[in-house]
């Protein structure tokens, strides 16, 4: 099992990845939240074990942005607030359980087999926009049965789009999700990328406005017929 540790404590980061490389864990540490969102990006876990408190972007907000995205990884979350509310928040940010410092770890592993075995039966949910499908499983994205081929900021835009609907996107929504809040990118690369997917899409026979620009606000898909 590969494992994402988002944790800003090093000897706490430390104490767990040795647990859990004692139990035939592979263990990549992030010490923050972008961190941790750009390591997600750039490589496949099975779990991220995810702090709360941590600086740049902290564990809700991640987790929220990861579910936004389409990621349906399983998300334990470690704190040591020990409130319902922050329980609350947690889990309805997209966090699958909850566990509060100190962390014993017969219990953490417990848990992480747990969610391992939900993980299995699981199948991800493939996305429809009316001929349009995109399967977060396979990682393909068809129109009335033709494969369109994305870049992957082509494919995480169409996503994001895609659990969103009719509901605008705003532009600083789509970038926070799709590139990072450290290193935006620029105006007319925003623009390129659109208009890229946007004509893989008409090359597959979808209508040209297929995905709407909503001027001075953002984007959305069409209303379907």
């Amino acid at each position: 099992m590969r494992i994402l540790l988002v944790e800003d404590d090093a000897n706490l980061a430390d104490t767990l990845a040795e647990v859990l490389t004692g139990q035939h864990c592979v263990v990549d540490i992030a010490r923050d939240g972008e961190e941790g969102w750009e390591k997600s990006q750039a490589d496949d876990y099975n779990l991220i074990l995810l702090d709360v408190m941590l600086p740049k972007l902290d564990g809700i907000n991640l987790c929220r942005r990861l579910r936004a995205h389409g990621n349906n990884i399983p998300i334990l979350m470690v704190t040591a607030l020990d409130m319902s509310s922050d329980k609350v928040q947690g889990l309805d940010a997209g966090a699958d359980d909850y566990l509060v410092k100190p962390i014993d770890p017969p219990e953490l592993m417990a848990r992480i087999r747990a969610l391992s075995r939900r993980a299995q039966i699981a199948e991800p949910t493939v996305l429809r926009w009316g001929e349009l499908q995109l399967d977060p499983g396979m990682h393909e994205v068809s129109y009335a049965g033709q494969s369109v081929h994305l870049t992957p900021k082509e494919y995480n835009i169409l996503e994001l789009l895609l659990h969103h609907g009719r509901q605008v996107l705003k532009r600083i929504t789509i970038v926070e999700h799709v590139w990072s809040l450290t290193d935006p990118p620029r105006e007319d690369t925003i623009n390129a990328t659109i208009k890229s997917l946007r004509n893989k899409l008409k090359g597959a026979a979808a209508p040209h406005n297929l995905i709407e620009t909503i001027h001075g606000v953002g984007y959305r898909l069409s209303q379907l017929s």
